[in-house]
């Protein structure tokens, strides 16, 4: 393929005075310059080639399903990241990470997840309990507070420190607001160097991996049975019946944590101000969990009977995706409808523009629970990628159902919840963030 052809182009010039605004917050950007251009569109580094830029569900899918073998992913994650959080599942490419996914996939089938569903359950109502009732008070830290306890107790049960725990929460999240920085102004490589930012931030990484090494020797040496993820990860084996080294159970460890916290404590914190918002929503959401709250059904039974609640969080990740934008790299030439692409094109789907593309979403700016109804599910779920796509699907996207339908009706059991105004600010950082989100919770009588 000679004749490279690429979508419509954004001069790298009209990118490069904007940088600076768009490192703060690239949305808009990306929005504007999609009504411009169309549902995909390019710009010509001189530092790294042709980058894309798409909206378009068909294209995303060739890159992360229909041509995934040769779209792999980019050195932003796989040696940027990677440096911070570890070669795990989220950052690995090729054979490894197929080795890896095959390895650690089972501790996340449903069935599996389902032994930890009372765990979840009674670490949320522990959280939800604890929350004050006076005025309105900033969502966002008492629901991070909350997916934090979850994934701690999911994967190490009782077996470390609440201060050490702390530590480790305070670790991951200065990492990364750091690599958000490092990835967004490379340009500030050489000053971060000298005024001592990198330093700073490795020696975060290095404890950060001490501290869980020194978890996953405590539960080496300990007879007992925990039935928690840790335990399922130390004992899973490879074909050859060896299982993983240390090094590697920190990698998979730290990335689960990154991922599995601060995703959910994103999505839980939007459906929460969104159902707050929409009166009708919120109403018939009340209905369904005030209902089966008189049924005294376990966790695992309550789970399917939620299912106007499910959607109000499926609908949710639709405005407000955790994960709202992924990327790849093609390591060979390829043709994608009418563009034909040079091996080294760095292809960036953003997630957050598919779901409200009005190609395929009708009312794509309105929160709609009831798009997700079964009866409507089919037609839309081709163009709805909270979780990513294809092979590359996130691994935990049922812990993450579960444990955000378990904390909606936690909470909405026991609380009136409103919010003072209609504003939803985000910062999006390497997940979606919600900025200055207030609530006020007034306990049911």
């Amino acid at each position: 393929m000679s004749n490279y052809k690429y979508p419509n182009s954004v001069s790298f010039y009209e990118f490069l005075i904007r940088l600076a605004a768009i490192a703060k917050n690239p949305i808009h950007y990306h929005n504007k310059w999609f009504n411009e251009k169309g549902d995909t569109f390019s710009i010509k580094s001189p530092f790294y080639g042709h980058i894309v830029l798409t909206r378009d569900a068909v294209l995303t899918k060739h890159i992360l399903q229909k041509k995934h073998k040769i779209y792999h992913k980019s050195r932003i994650q796989t040696t940027h990241l990677s440096k911070y959080i570890g070669y795990g599942l989220l950052t690995s490419s090729g054979d490894y990470w197929l080795k890896q996914r095959r390895l650690i996939q089972p501790a996340f089938h449903k069935e599996k997840i389902q032994n930890l569903v009372s765990l979840i359950d009674e670490t949320i109502h522990e959280q939800v309990n604890q929350i004050k009732s006076n005025g309105y008070v900033d969502l966002y830290p008492i629901i991070n507070e909350l997916a934090f306890e979850v994934v701690a107790k999911s994967l190490f049960d009782f077996s470390a420190e609440k201060q050490t725990l702390k530590r480790l929460q305070f670790i991951i999240e200065k990492l990364q607001l750091f690599i958000v920085k490092e990835l967004r102004m490379p340009y500030k490589k050489l000053w971060y160097t000298l005024n001592g930012s990198i330093k700073y931030h490795m020696a975060l990484v290095k404890e950060s991996r001490e501290i869980i090494n020194t978890i996953i020797d405590q539960r080496r040496r300990s007879n007992e049975d925990h039935d928690d993820l840790l335990d399922m990860l130390i004992h899973a084996q490879y074909e050859d019946e060896s299982t993983m080294t240390n090094e590697q159970l920190i990698d998979e460890i730290l990335i689960l944590f990154v991922a599995g916290h601060e995703t959910t404590a994103n999505a839980l914190t939007f459906t929460l101000k969104l159902l707050a918002q929409n009166k009708e929503a919120l109403k018939r959401t009340e209905q369904e969990i005030l209902i089966t709250d008189n049924q005294n059904l376990s966790a695992l039974q309550l789970l399917p009977k939620l299912n106007y609640t499910t959607c109000c969080i499926e609908e949710s990740m639709r405005l407000y995706p955790p994960a709202w934008i992924t990327d790849r790299v093609n390591i060979e030439d390829d043709q994608i409808d009418t563009y034909f692409l040079k091996k080294g094109t760095i292809i960036g789907a953003s997630i957050y523009e598919i779901h409200r593309n009005s190609k395929y979403w009708d009312q794509p700016e309105v929160f709609l629970p009831e798009r997700f109804l079964a009866e409507n599910r089919k037609e839309i779920l081709p163009y709805y990628m909270p979780f990513g796509a294809g092979p590359r699907l996130c691994i935990g996207n049922n812990f993450a159902m579960f444990e955000m339908t378990l904390a909606v009706n936690a909470i909405i059991n026991k609380f009136h919840i409103t919010t003072n105004n209609d504003a939803i600010d985000v910062n999006p950082l390497i997940t979606l963030k919600p900025v200055g989100i207030k609530l006020k919770f007034v306990p049911r009588s």
